[in-house]
């Protein structure tokens, strides 16, 4: 199977993770063709994380860049970086298992429409309970990680549909990015929830490897429940709604989504956690250039509201989303510690 697929670049872009790059960089490359290449971007790293890859593995190609342009921008760079035809991205603290590449390479070869392959993430510590397989969409605006905490064992055999793929561990078609465009500067966190969007109103499709899997260590970066995740989540739900919904699916959607926010905004006050309130008081004031960018991306739309629609799950609403937040902690308390 690997010796006839197409050379891959790999991106992996990285921020204060030097201790996990060793093994998350020996277990792709050791499922790596003399055609493919790893590019890693560092994202100003204080660890000196990319001075450390150019000595001790040279074969990586690195990109420092002079801050911290976070995932999206990491990713961007990282892809403008190669040619390829096929990029897969992966997560600094992930660790693939043997047969990811391929399993991400076979479901996209047999599955043209598709414009990219979801893998599926596991906790670090209990790699057979799923951390997530994709992503999943629901009324209320909130993109969830489909299968979180389902044991890989219920998940199917073969490839199946799915939304879209999560930015940790996915096989991406250079063509689809070329017609959709890169991941948009959220800076962390929904980028790929966006990208999903747009990739679904040009008519692509995205498929999920089940059998492609990765070790991964849950919100290492930001922190699971930290104050920037929660204030780049209340803004980045907000940007991707504006940005991607048609305007009759956002009429439909529209009463959830503001009984989500009109909960979220008295829990945030009455919690004295104001960076939820923040994050989407940043993106209201960014209204016009968000009205402008949903413009541009409307009118590129291809594909039918009728198709679009029926990858819009029922809202999860406060108390589902609450269910997950405490579904995390407890996966932490169990997996992560």
């Amino acid at each position: 199977m690997s010796h006839t697929r197409p050379p891959i670049a790999v991106v992996i872009p990285t921020y204060h993770a030097l201790r996990f790059l060793p093994a998350c960089l020996s277990a792709i490359q050791a499922q790596m063709l003399p055609h493919d290449e790893i590019v890693l971007v560092d994202n100003h790293s204080r660890d000196q994380a990319g001075d450390w890859v150019r000595r001790h593995v040279p074969t990586v190609r690195v990109i420092a860049l002079p801050y911290n342009a976070g995932f999206a921008g990491g990713v961007n760079a990282g892809i403008a970086a190669t040619q390829t035809d096929l990029i897969m991205l992966i997560n600094d603290d992930a660790l693939a298992e043997p047969g990811c590449v391929d399993a991400l390479w076979t479901a996209l070869r047999d599955h043209p429409q598709a414009g990219w392959a979801a893998g599926v993430l596991t906790f670090s510590r209990r790699p057979q309970i799923v951390a997530g397989a994709g992503i999943r969409f629901h009324a209320d605006g909130i993109a969830t990680d489909y299968a979180l905490g389902m044991a890989v064992t219920q998940l199917p055999t073969n490839p199946q549909p799915i939304f879209g793929a999560s930015g940790g561990l996915a096989l991406l078609r250079r063509t689809m990015l070329t017609d959709t465009g890169l991941f948009a500067d959220f800076f962390s966190y929904l980028e790929d929830a966006d990208l999903a969007w747009r990739t679904r109103l040009r008519g692509w499709e995205c498929v999920l490897a089940p059998t492609a899997r990765a070790r991964h260590v849950y919100s290492a970066t930001a922190g699971m429940f930290s104050p920037l995740k929660q204030r780049l989540l209340g803004r980045n739900r907000l940007r991707m709604v504006i940005r991607c919904l048609p305007t009759p699916l956002l009429l439909a959607c529209l009463p959830s989504i503001l009984a989500y926010d009109m909960l979220a905004v008295t829990y945030a006050v009455l919690r004295r956690q104001p960076d939820m309130l923040a994050g989407r008081l940043m993106a209201l004031a960014e209204w016009p250039q968000l009205l402008h960018q949903r413009r541009h991306i409307q009118v590129r739309r291809t594909a039918p509201l009728g198709e679009l629609a029926r990858w819009i799950e029922p809202p999860l609403g406060l108390v589902g989303t609450w269910r997950v937040r405490r579904q995390l902690i407890g996966i932490g308390d169990r997996y992560l510690s």
